[in-house]
């Protein structure tokens, strides 16, 4: 396939560096765009000549290969941000993905745990999951996941947050998000509570580099704690609760905007607390809040368990 290698660094390194995607999103165009340049070669075939009939054969080949909808719309999505910068860059007059739809599949409700479930998640880390018996990694695991619960910041924001973008004075702070937009997060009174504790224990920890000394939530060895490192320890708290739901980082996220909506919070606001460009993003929190209303429904209501396995009522 001539020089596609080449066209994908190119389009790769201006998402990176002028559209300023993270490094985990740039990596995954990479994944997508090479699915399109494992299909081209199997068809023999440069992918600068792809055709639209060439386009939604590759939509067809990325389902037939077991992809799910999701996944292939997102390897689709990268193909038509790809043949989008070369017609932007001079090299192509016309996208061959303009055209083709994405493949329809079950939308999928984000997960999330009930406020009692939270709570007890919470109140958990008493030790380090890993049983070192270690005061500091207890308390830090504390104050990250409540930071992630009170800010709804995503485990990558998490990670990179240094002391310099907290404002404990006034409960808030500054978190660099996807696109490298900065946004403002507000820090609730017990996240606060726990990060007064867990800060001058973190001073002492920090191992002697500057980026030690500035990150505000530290491994065991004194660094930088990575998003794998929370993920773990989400897991192993998940796992001595004995919480039979599949929780990740991404879940707390996902709790905070179900609960704000819960609770009454306008979903705009929630909007700008997650840091989502489009609305629609934000409305499947709405989908969480009425699928739980109807659980509640049908588990208190008299009439409800008859109405629901009636099976060919009508509606009112």
């Amino acid at each position: 396939m001539r020089d596609a290698e080449g066209l994908f660094a190119g389009y790769l390194g201006h998402i990176a560096t002028i559209r300023r995607l993270s490094d985990n999103t740039v990596r995954s165009y990479g994944k997508d765009l090479a699915k399109l340049a494992e299909f081209c070669g199997t068809r023999g075939f440069a992918a600068e000549s792809l055709d639209s009939a060439g386009a939604r054969g590759y939509l067809s080949w990325l389902l037939r290969s077991g992809l799910s909808a999701r996944s292939a719309n997102r390897a689709l999505s990268a193909a038509r941000g790809y043949y989008r910068w070369r017609i932007r860059a001079g090299l192509a007059s016309d996208n061959p993905f303009s055209g083709i739809r994405g493949a329809k599949g079950e939308k999928r409700l984000p997960s999330f745990l009930y406020e009692d479930e939270l709570s007890g998640l919470l109140a958990l880390p008493e030790e380090s999951p890993r049983g070192e018996g270690d005061p500091f990694l207890a308390l830090r695991d504390r104050a990250a996941l409540e930071i992630l619960y009170s800010t709804g910041c995503r485990v990558s924001e998490l990670v990179a947050m240094n002391i310099a973008d907290l404002d404990l004075k006034h409960g808030s702070a500054s978190v660099m998000g996807k696109g490298r937009k900065e946004r403002v997060v507000f820090i609730g009174g017990k996240a606060r509570a726990v990060l007064a504790e867990y800060l001058p224990r973190r001073m002492v920890r920090a191992a002697r580099d500057p980026d030690s000394a500035q990150a505000l939530f530290l491994n065991g060895r004194g660094t930088r704690m990575t998003d794998r490192g929370v993920r773990y320890l989400l897991s192993a708290y998940v796992e001595k609760m004995g919480l039979a739901k599949r929780v990740s980082p991404h879940t707390l996220r996902h709790s905070f905007a179900t609960h704000l909506l819960d609770r009454g919070a306008d979903i705009r606001a929630v909007q700008e607390l997650l840091g989502h460009a489009s609305l629609s993003t934000t409305q499947v929190y709405t989908h969480v809040s009425q699928e739980r209303l109807k659980a509640v429904y049908r588990d208190a209501h008299p009439h409800a368990g008859r109405i629901h396995g009636a099976g060919g009522g009508g509606t009112a």
